[in-house]
């Protein structure tokens, strides 16, 4: 039998250390293909390359048996180019990750990482998404490599529903603090309260940074949020029909 075929991505450049933790992972569980930015693509959501080229490079950065491609697209270009020009065969299994930073709740939205899950899970692709509560580049994701595995395991081995994909996020380590198991569990309802701090350039003309600060207003016992407080992994089932199902009847009462 063929080994599994599995297609990584993510959104935070080839050369991070999530993707690199992610891929040395990875082979251990079948043929690993690479196609992922060639740099920082974080917060790019679902967003795709339609008026410019994409440019994609087959390149070596480490020892491994993968095959890799870098490419000058975004996440969901990478997963896109992929599987409709670079691969010969449809993926076994698609994983995008392991991001550096929370793709926790609302952030899903705008996550490249995510965007990249859910376009395997659009292809047909039993997919994934890796995030480790770290924004260093120096994160350490050795704690959650066993729950990875065992996620990936899992889905190699039992698949998962049509159009579904998993968004899983691993707490850091903080002192004492380990990790207590993995938690199915449903998106928080919370949002980020913005800001734009606005400056000025040398010209004097003014530009503004995004900032602004995460609030939880679910106060709920079954979130992801939840989960992550109390220092467990939080797998949520993700899935890419966007109808919110329980307004067709109200709608159809007034228009």
């Amino acid at each position: 039998m063929k080994k599994p075929l599995i297609l990584i991505v993510n959104d935070d450049g080839i050369n991070a250390p999530g993707i690199r933790k992610l891929i040395s992972i990875m082979n251990d569980f079948g043929e690993i293909v690479v196609v992922a930015p060639d740099g920082p693509q974080s917060g790019k959501g679902h967003a795709i390359t339609i008026e410019s080229t994409i440019r994609c490079d087959k390149v070596i950065i480490d020892d491994g048996p993968q095959t890799e491609y870098s490419c000058s697209g975004t996440p969901v270009d990478c997963v896109k180019l992929a599987v409709n020009k670079l691969i010969t065969r449809k993926p076994d299994l698609c994983v995008s990750g392991i991001n550096h930073g929370s793709n926790s709740s609302i952030n899903v939205i705008y996550s490249g990482t995510m965007s990249a899950a859910v376009e395997g899970a659009l292809e047909g692709i039993p997919s994934i998404g890796f995030s480790l509560l770290d924004y260093s580049h120096e994160a350490d994701f050795s704690e959650g490599e066993k729950y990875i595995r065992e996620i990936t395991q899992s889905v190699l081995d039992n698949n998962l529903p049509e159009g579904v994909c998993l968004n899983v996020n691993i707490p850091k380590s903080v002192d004492d603090k380990k990790i207590k198991g993995i938690k199915v569990c449903r998106q928080a309802k919370a949002n980020w309260v913005e800001e734009f701090d606005e400056r000025e350039d040398p010209k004097g003309r003014k530009y503004y940074w995004l900032t602004g600060k995460f609030v939880n207003y679910d106060k709920g016992d079954d979130t992801d949020e939840r989960a992550l407080e109390n220092h467990y992994i939080s797998v949520v089932p993700v899935q890419f029909d966007v109808t919110a199902y329980h307004a067709i009847s109200k709608l159809n009462t007034i228009l």
